[in-house]
């Protein structure tokens, strides 16, 4: 398989993995009830806050999007298009060196990227599919590092957008479309949601009702199928007379006992004069909408300037956002790509766009899809949230005002490390916090604190498996025959426990399989 070198690679190929691990302290819950939403708008380094996301998301993102800095070397507006950001400088000097000061842009851009599409590949579900948008140059940089981080078999498609729907005559050739690249860790498994988009007007005329059926308007498909079937290659009578039979290299598509049910049924058309070739009707109220393919036009999925007014409906200043994308575009992503309990994640959010499509999708299915959104800028809040604020509560005036679509969501901001300069367990870090993540780091699941447990260390217990952390940031906790009698009373064919330290014999320890971990040395650092 092809690889992709640049200059830095071998300092970010792993990168993601000494991230430090940070909490996220929630700053405020918006039109919730129960103050727990299942919806997250997250502020901060989308690399350490997508670290942050693992212990409860790891493996069950359903639908991840991300439209990236595109690096073209704009710098003059809110969302920075280009990797020169002060941030993301101080981090590509940090983590490369001073080979950082001499990178080209798609160097620094591709030092960017990796890390953290290696964090996002993580929190994908096995059955999930990841959407990237991108333009023309970074498009093979991206699809290159895909290949590497996902594997060549599991890329599913590059979906073209036309961005623009006018001419316009500035450059040698006119700029009017990007790319939507699509992957999945299981592609048959991607495939089996078979999710087809809504049939529009456009396609609807398509349907007519010439003869009247009482089961309303249809058009006429195919009723042949590729291959041959010998039960399948049967003559077939016509109004007239004529016989017809399957062109060369075909078959009809169904046995001839079906053909006689349809055509006992009215379903089976010779065209308006019963002269032409035999053809299926396919019924308006029957279609489920349409197979998506990778053309993505303008009147399908919106344009830059509809995304332009869409934004000038919640922010009257203009040029805020400068390249936002359109909520029918995200939607599109959304049809083809989740079910109604999907968890959807945006880790380069900008404006709030994919939060706004889901909120739009639930209000239209009944659906309970759930958004993440991560937005390192400091408008996370005043703009990002901010939109969707409005799209949960109603926005615009008079002729265009929105209803709302109802909601809630969660806002967060990265908290402190979990470990120290010195590798320790930060004090300053809630106790819930280590306790979530030493479970996650041993069984990768999400912990749930057990309800009216008399052993104060005990975390909970999987598989036979009973785990416990002595932990007090007070004093020095030992694992010893006192501890043992006092807190072990979960039956469990093996107990891992964590100390500072441990007194038992090993013998004893191997009788009742007992493994013990050293706090901090044997915490596993992710």
């Amino acid at each position: 398989m092809p690889t992709l070198h640049w200059i830095g690679k071998e300092k970010v190929i792993n990168h993601h993995q000494e991230v430090p691990y940070r909490v996220l302290e929630k700053q405020y819950e918006f039109n919730t009830e129960s103050g727990s939403s299942e919806n997250k708008i997250i502020q901060g380094d989308n690399l350490e806050a997508l670290k942050s996301l693992l212990p409860e998301y790891e493996g069950r993102i359903n639908c991840i999007y991300i439209d990236p800095p595109y690096n073209t070397g704009n710098e003059n507006w809110v969302y920075n298009d280009n990797v020169n950001h002060p941030k993301i400088k101080k981090w590509l000097g940090e983590t490369v060196g001073k080979e950082g000061e001499d990178l080209s842009r798609h160097d620094k851009w591709l030092c960017m990227m990796y890390p953290r599409l290696k964090l996002l590949h993580k929190l994908l579900a096995k059955e999930g599919s990841f959407w990237l948008s991108i333009d023309d140059n970074s498009v093979v940089f991206a699809r290159t590092i895909l290949d590497e981080i996902f594997g060549p078999s599991k890329f599913i498609a590059t979906n073209v957008w036309q961005k623009r729907y006018s001419r316009e005559n500035r450059g040698s050739i006119g700029d009017s479309h990007e790319y939507i690249l699509v992957y999945s860790k299981n592609p048959e498994a991607f495939k089996m949601l078979r999710n087809k988009v809504p049939i529009d007007e456009k396609q609807k005329k398509l349907y007519k009702n010439p003869d009247n059926d009482p089961k309303g308007p249809w058009q006429s498909v195919s009723l042949t199928a590729q291959g041959y079937r010998p039960n399948q290659m049967y003559s077939i009578e016509g109004p007239d007379g004529k016989l017809h039979f399957p062109p060369e290299g075909r078959c009809w598509g169904i046995l001839e006992e079906n053909y006689f049910q349809l055509r006992k049924a009215n379903k089976i058309t010779f065209g308006q004069n019963g002269k032409g070739v035999p053809r299926l009707k396919m019924y308006l109220e029957d279609a489920e909408g349409l197979v998506p393919w990778t053309w993505w036009p303008h009147e399908d999925v919106g344009h830059t300037d509809e995304a332009k007014k869409e934004m000038h409906l919640f922010f009257e200043k203009d040029g805020a956002f400068d390249t936002p994308k359109p909520v029918r575009l995200i939607r599109r992503v959304l049809e083809i790509a989740t079910s109604k309990n999907s968890i959807i994640l945006d880790s380069f959010a900008g404006s709030g766009t994919t939060a706004h499509a889901v909120l739009n999708l639930n209000k239209e299915d009944g659906g309970n899809r759930k958004f993440i959104l991560i937005e390192m800028e400091d408008y996370a809040d005043s703009i990002t949230a901010e939109r969707v604020r409005r799209v949960i509560q109603g926005y615009g005036s008079g002729s265009k005002a929105v209803e709302g679509t109802g909601g809630d969501f969660g806002f967060y901001a990265l908290g402190p490390a979990l470990f120290d300069t010195e590798g320790n367990l930060n004090e300053a870090v809630p106790i819930s916090e280590i306790l979530s993540y030493i479970w996650y780091s041993e069984t990768r699941t999400k912990w749930t604190p057990p309800v009216d447990h008399a052993d104060r260390y005990y975390l909970g217990s999987l598989e036979n498996t009973a785990y416990y952390f002595i932990y007090d940031p007070d004093r020095l906790t030992t694992l010893d025959f006192e501890s043992l009698s006092a807190w072990f009373t979960q039956p469990a064919e093996q107990y891992i426990c964590y100390a500072d330290n441990c007194l038992l014999p090993e013998a004893l320890m191997q009788k009742h399989r007992i493994i013990f971990k050293k706090i901090p040395r044997d915490i596993t650092r992710f």
